[in-house]
């Protein structure tokens, strides 16, 4: 309980943090688009036109569909959205479904292109997430794959919307984390895992497993870290604590089963 207060302390006014019910489809077709949907991507990945334009794309966690979207207005590409969340695609489709297709599971289809951002860290098994992807990416193809933060960055814990305490999940312990978390969001998670979108505490060590072990062939990697002092990612265990971005470029070897 002490802990409790001492964190709550330093945390917003539950009516100061605003909440939209994500498994309510009608609110979320009212939500507006606050940046261009392909800013992020743009920054991450400067050829990005070459890269997608008139082929078959997957938008891995594609999300409110605003991506998958623009994707396919602006580069001509053959877009299908993938995402879990029930109330996610019902929107994405309401709001998109001229422009894109959008599923839950991955069929049998295959794709040139595989584009996964901000969500890595939110799915429940990566190493599974990636072999997927693999599975699904035509010889030759490509994954473009950027997320952020990762688990030990400032931010990892996803609780900045109410809370502005950097490396939190260092500080406090989950269940201290959970408890007034409640205050904020009533979904009855007691577990980072549980939250809503999921958090897996995925690390750059185990990102970087994870890739070595996936058959895949590592084009280009790149880590951005906090204030972009860019040094601070070179150096053992404290790159952990300030990458708060990592990108990188996968292809599918033409010979890859």
């Amino acid at each position: 309980m002490i802990a409790e207060r001492i964190l709550g302390s330093f945390c917003k006014p539950a009516a100061e943090v605003e909440y939209d019910d994500p498994t309510d489809a009608a609110a979320l077709t009212r939500r507006k688009v606050p940046v261009h949907p392909l800013e992020n991507l743009r920054r991450e990945f400067a050829n990005l036109e070459e890269l997608v334009g008139n082929r078959e794309v997957l938008d891995f966690g594609c999300g409110f569909g605003d991506q998958a979207a623009a994707l396919a207005t602006e580069f001509a590409a053959r877009v299908t959205g993938l995402d879990t969340h029930a109330g996610l695609l019902a929107a994405a489709r309401q709001r998109y479904g001229h422009l894109a297709s959008f599923t839950s599971c991955l069929g049998c289809e295959t794709y040139d292109v595989i584009i996964s951002q901000d969500a890595m860290e939110h799915v429940d098994e990566p190493r599974l997430a990636l072999n997927a992807m693999a599975a699904a990416l035509r010889p030759g193809g490509l994954i473009l794959l950027t997320f952020g933060p990762p688990w030990w960055a400032p931010y990892g814990a996803h609780m900045r919307y109410f809370c502005p305490i950097p490396w939190l999940q260092l500080w406090f312990s989950e269940k201290t984390v959970m408890a007034v978390r409640a205050r904020y969001r009533h979904d009855g998670a007691r577990r980072y895992e549980e939250v809503e979108g999921g958090l897996n505490k995925l690390s750059l060590r185990t990102f970087e497993r994870i890739v070595h072990t996936s058959g895949l062939r590592l084009i280009e990697c790149r880590y951005v870290a906090v204030k972009n002092m860019q040094f601070l990612t070179k150096v053992p265990l404290i790159r952990e604590l300030a990458t708060v971005v990592v990108t990188a470029v996968l292809a599918r070897p033409r010979l890859l089963s």
